[in-house]
Order: C-alpha cells, then sequence, then structure tokens
C-alpha cells in the first residue's frame, strides 16, 4: 500500500511541477515589479488562454520563455515521493502534497531573482495552518495543530530578529516563509522544528563556502536563502514522519 502511495505522489508531483514554468517566470521579477504581464514578445499572458499555471510557452505566438518543464517536474515528483514514502498514509500528508509545489515554486523564484513574494507566502502560510487544522481532527493525525501554529510563530520571530539585526543578510520574505515552515515543522515537535531550521542554515553555510572555494562569490555577495529553508524544512518533515 505504501508503494502504491509512493507512486501516486510521484506522479501527482510530475503533474503539479507541470504547471510551475509560468508561475515562475511571471514572480521572477524586480521587487517593485510585482509580476510579469507579457511575454519576452509583449504579447499579455493574462487570461483564461494563458494564465499563471503551465508551460513557459507563449500562447499568442508559440514562443518559449522561462525555465522549461524537468526541473519543476523532478523537484515536485522527489519532494511529492519522499513525503508519501516517510509520512505514510496520515491526514497530514494531504498536505504537505499541497504545500510541495507552492514551497518548489518559491525555492525556484528566490534562486532566481532573491525574492519570496507576498502572493504566495502569506496564502501559504495561512492555507498550511487551516488544512493542518483540519487534519488534526482526524484520529490518525500524527502532530499537534497548537503547537504548529506556534511553531510558526517562533521560527518567524527568530527569522524576524536576524532580519532585524542584519536586514542586509536577510529578506523580510525569509521572516513570512518562516511561518509556513515552522507551522509544518512544529506540527511534529520542537526538535523537529529545531533540526529542520538549523538543517536550513547549515545547508546555506555549505553552498556558501563552496561558491567561495570556487571563486564564483565572495563575502557579501547575495545568496538566496529560500531553497535552503526549504530543503532544510523538507529534511525536518521527513524526520518527523519517520518518528511519528
Amino acid at each position: 500500500m505504501l508503494t502504491l502511495w509512493t507512486a501516486l505522489a510521484a506522479w501527482y508531483g510530475a503533474a503539479a511541477g507541470l504547471l510551475l514554468p509560468r508561475a515562475v517566470y511571471r514572480l521572477a521579477v524586480d521587487p517593485d515589479e510585482p509580476w510579469r504581464a507579457h511575454c519576452p514578445y509583449g504579447h499579455p499572458l493574462d487570461g483564461v488562454a494563458r494564465g499563471w499555471w503551465g508551460r513557459a510557452r507563449c500562447g499568442a505566438c508559440g514562443g518559449a520563455y522561462g525555465p522549461g518543464e524537468p526541473p519543476s517536474v523532478a523537484a515536485c515528483a522527489l519532494v511529492c515521493a519522499l513525503l508519501a514514502a516517510t509520512v505514510g498514509v496520515r491526514p497530514e500528508l494531504g498536505v504537505w502534497l499541497l504545500a510541495a509545489p507552492f514551497a518548489v515554486l518559491l525555492a525556484a523564484v528566490d534562486r532566481a531573482v532573491n525574492r519570496l513574494p507576498d502572493v504566495l507566502t502569506l496564502p501559504l502560510a495561512a492555507g498550511t495552518a487551516a488544512l493542518l487544522g483540519l487534519a488534526a481532527l482526524h484520529p490518525d493525525a500524527a502532530g499537534s495543530w497548537p503547537r504548529a501554529l506556534l511553531g510558526g510563530v517562533v521560527l518567524a520571530g527568530v527569522y524576524f530578529v536576524l532580519f532585524f539585526i542584519n536586514p542586509s543578510g536577510m529578506g523580510f520574505g525569509d521572516v513570512k516563509l518562516a511561518l509556513t515552515l515552522g507551522v509544518a515543522l512544529g506540527w511534529y515537535g520542537w526538535g523537529v522544528l529545531l533540526v529542520g531550521a538549523f538543517l536550513g542554515f547549515l545547508l546555506l553555510a555549505v553552498y556558501g563556502a563552496v561558491l567561495l572555494l570556487r571563486g564564483r562569490a565572495e563575502r557579501g555577495t547575495e545568496v538566496p536563502f529560500g531553497p535552503f529553508m526549504v530543503l532544510g524544512a523538507l529534511a525536518g518533515v521527513v524526520l518527523g514522519g519517520l518518528a511519528a
């Protein structure tokens, strides 16, 4: 049964990944611009025929733009399969699977332009908290909803302090993303939250050290933190699911 759920989750993740390239292109913009409204060839991207989700290809002229499908498909499929294999058939798995594509989308946008847009971070935090509240009503739920909410507040508070101390080293978008990740990690316990948060910083430090050693960066170079926050939280949720 678990193998079947893992396979289904991988297929779901692959399908969700197919929808992300256009959203990545539209949201990978400068901070003073909410999102792109036109393709590189000047055609509008709004409307039912084009919209936000799908291939990064203009519906008017057929021209390709932005990232291709393989990276997002592979990332979403791998993340969803890993979650299903470790969390098992529990009510919170549905929450993780719904949140995973948006987390991948945020990581991709942050990697492209060092930006975590409010249009994703704030709804994701609210949606994750609300859905976990519903999951907690099921007798097979393996976490605590009140602790999840408190975990979101605590982790976001820690990130806010770090942002306040050194605004040039951390963006306020990271603080907002920490709210969602804290909710997810806090669901399984304070130890899981600590591990997931620590791994995010550790992965960032290792990546920065590699860039310095290879001469591809210098001290003060901005490195997007969002992808490493997501990876650390994913590892924490996986560990929490296994322990539960």
